[in-house]
């Protein structure tokens, strides 16, 4: 390869043979033929796609229903203890935790169970990671409430859910003979809430059906815009929304719910406003709970390597909460607000309304991306820790599934979690079957235990569902590092942290991508453009400001620009071209023209003011080069201005005697180029496939110029 890239240098050698001196040897590169027949192509993916064949569908299948494959092939002896230890552990986390978001997402404790239920079983079946722990997510379940909570106000419901479940209570015990009252309300309170389940419902049931349209269609590229800083920004501003909006739990306030833009702010404007109402028992159970769930839960993480399973801290803090409401007569001593009544079994399934389909359509976008990209994330994450694989577009579709049939059964929106994956993963979970045994946890609550819940106060299912939040406000910690690993990253994680939280979690994740975008244009709009050197003994070239002791080649410049040339950045290129070399040729061809009309006058006053011709040229000083060559390895693509830009620079430096070399063009510049015309016809010989291979030919170019000029 070196003897193609070097020209035949020879220390005697006649003159008859001086011309081939500098002949410069190319390495021809034959293109492969490219078949653009566009119908071909239709017709040959049309017989792919619609031939029908036993294998076929038999594959089909088995891709669809993934449990199919792995279900045969299953260990009992090796994968049956894992998966019940591991299902159980999270079946018992998963029931307080359901029970808590249930009021995040603004409905009643019993659909948050029935979402956990659902989920489990329908990812049994269509989902391929065998780890990931599929539930109630607080991030979605907040977006769900904002929306439930928009749509109750515009059906003309202004009441609260604590100040509704504490009049239904109230109702239970009120004299039945203000009947006609306590019907009126009780249609009120059963028309809110199931208005409450149809809205997240049809919202569900839209989102999942936009996931399953991203498989059908393979557009799961649009989650790369979601990057891990942007996705993590997202969840810790989304963390301070849902801490705020469950601040009055805590205290025992009885406030509206804010929404749209600034609800944050508003919302703890309400709450010092009504700071002096609030319920010291609620305030002792929170505080009460904090120290329990808190040092435990760090124990939990700290001596996890020891524990066999985590300590199931949240089940025992809502059992002792649960009798000590009850015992203590919390809610009628001390007007605490509770859960209420907890129906068991199921309700008969209803489908969505789809009346509310144009309401929610927008709103469910978001959450879908949201939902699928923290999916496939977490389960392609742990595929590779653990060496399978996983289909992301079959995740999509599983995930898709997971809100599309429950939203049939009173459910709200699900995704992947990473906390219970991990607590699943870390209890030795084998296959998707674990899933099995924490859906049959949750059966068991759902068909005995939950009536018992009825006395649990509210406060204490918040003080859960912010305990929880703490892996996301830890990431303040890693600031420093993000800073020092990458300032760009840190700052995208900002903006997108503020936005959710200030702003509001759609217009933050709007936020957030567009601003991470508008940082790659940026970086490709001011790029590194170094000048190189040459690597002695070598045929390498690197920066001269990265690295020390590196030759020039005399009379040549080696320049760099580490970006796509197109029209956002084809300024740059010049400018940054012409400050690196020292040489704007269009200054040096004006500066030219300025001196010749200078000498033409000087030459008429001369000669008494006879005209008398002149020739334009003269000596000027010289530039210190005679080649530049243009390093093109980065440089992915050419659009239309920056193939026009190459052609002026090209075309300028040429009319001062400077030739414009390129090397290292990929496939894709050099066609560009050649469909561009950047060459005229003989010139191709100028692009190179090393930079080495450039200068080399530039050196020798010169000397037999110098040759020739002597002569």
């Amino acid at each position: 390869v070196a003897e193609f890239n070097k020209v035949h240098s020879v220390t005697e050698m006649p003159e008859a043979d001086d011309a081939k001196r500098n002949f410069h040897h190319r390495m021809f590169l034959e293109p492969q033929e490219k078949k653009r027949s566009v119908k071909a192509l239709v017709v040959k993916q049309a017989k792919k796609t619609c031939s029908c064949t036993p294998a076929k569908v038999k594959d089909c299948v088995f891709s669809f229903f993934p449990f199919l494959q792995w279900l045969p092939k299953y260990k009992p002896r090796e994968y049956l203890l894992g998966d019940i230890m591991s299902g159980m552990i999270v079946g018992v986390l998963l029931v307080p935790q359901s029970i808590a978001y249930s009021l995040l997402a603004g409905q009643e404790p019993i659909y948050g169970l029935y979402t956990s239920f659902f989920a489990n079983i329908i990812y049994f079946i269509f989902g391929t990671s065998r780890h990931i722990s599929v539930g109630i997510f607080g991030v979605l379940c907040l977006m769900v409430g904002q929306v439930v909570d928009r749509e109750i106000q515009r059906a003309g419901y202004d009441l609260e859910p604590a100040s509704l479940s504490v009049l239904t209570d109230a109702a239970a015990y009120v004299n039945t003979t203000i009947s006609p009252v306590n019907q009126t309300l009780q249609k009120l309170l059963c028309d809110k809430s199931c208005y409450a389940i149809t809205v997240g419902a049809t919202m569900t049931f839209i989102a999942g059906v936009y996931q399953v349209a991203m498989g059908f269609f393979q557009v799961g590229f649009v989650s790369v815009y979601l990057s891990d800083s942007l996705l993590s920004g997202f969840v810790t501003g989304a963390s301070f929304t849902i801490l705020t909006s469950q601040a009055k739990y805590l205290l025992g306030l009885d406030i509206p719910r804010s929404s749209g833009i600034g609800s944050l702010i508003a919302t703890w404007i309400h709450i010092f406003r009504n700071i002096h109402k609030t319920n010291i028992c609620d305030l002792v159970t929170s505080f009460l709970c904090f120290l329990v769930l808190i040092p435990t839960k760090e124990l939990n993480e700290h001596f996890k390597s020891r524990l066999k399973a985590p300590i199931p801290v949240e089940l025992v803090v809502i059992v002792a909460a649960t009798l000590a409401s009850h015992f203590g007569k919390l809610r009628e001593t001390y007007g605490s607000s509770v859960a209420g009544h907890i129906p068991t079994g199921f309700l008969p399934p209803r489908p969505p309304d789809w009346n509310l389909i144009p309401n929610v359509a927008l709103d469910a976008i978001p959450i879908a991306i949201i939902g699928f990209a923290i999916t496939v994330s977490l389960s392609e994450m742990f595929s590779k820790k653990h060496g399978y694989s996983v289909k992301a577009n079959q995740e999509m579709y599983a995930i898709g599934f997971c809100n599309i049939i429950p939203s049939f059964f009173h459910c709200f929106t699900t995704s992947a979690a990473l906390a219970k994956t991990l607590v699943k993963e870390s209890t030795g979970c084998r296959t998707q079957m674990s899933g099995m045994v924490t859906s049959l946890v949750i059966l068991l609550v759902l068909l005995v235990i939950a009536p018992l819940f009825y006395s649990l106060q509210k406060c204490v299912l918040a003080v859960i569902t912010l305990v929880n939040l703490r892996g996301a406000l830890r990431k303040f910690k890693d600031l420093p590092k993000m800073w020092h690993l990458s300032r760009v990253d840190t700052v995208i994680w900002l903006v997108t942290m503020a936005a959710s939280a200030l702003l509001s979690t759609e217009i933050g994740l709007l936020v957030g991508v567009c601003f991470s975008m508008l940082c790659v244009i940026f970086r490709t709009q001011r790029p590194e453009a170094p000048l190189l050197g040459w690597v002695a003994e070598s045929e390498t070239y690197e920066s001269l400001s990265a690295y020390k002791n590196l030759q020039t080649k005399p009379g040549i410049v080696v320049f760099r620009f580490e970006a796509p040339l197109y029209y956002i950045n084809k300024e740059c290129f010049k400018s940054t071209l012409y400050k690196q070399t020292g040489v704007n040729p269009v200054w040096v061809k004006a500066a030219k023209k300025k001196a010749a009309k200078r000498m033409l006058r000087e030459k008429e006053v001369d000669s008494g003011g006879n005209q008398t011709s002149i020739s334009m040229d003269f000596v000027s000083e010289p530039l210190g080069f005679h080649t530049i060559v243009i390093d093109c390895c980065a440089v992915q693509f050419l659009d239309t201005a920056g193939i026009r830009t190459l052609k002026e620079v090209y075309k300028d430096y040429r009319e001062i005697d400077i030739q414009v070399l390129l090397a290292q063009c990929n496939p894709s510049v050099r066609s560009s180029l050649i469909r561009g015309e950047f060459f005229k016809e003989g010139e191709d010989h100028l692009l190179f496939h090393s930079v080495h291979q450039a200068v080399d030919f530039a050196l020798g170019a010169q000397e037999h110029s110098e040759t020739s000029a002597s002569k």
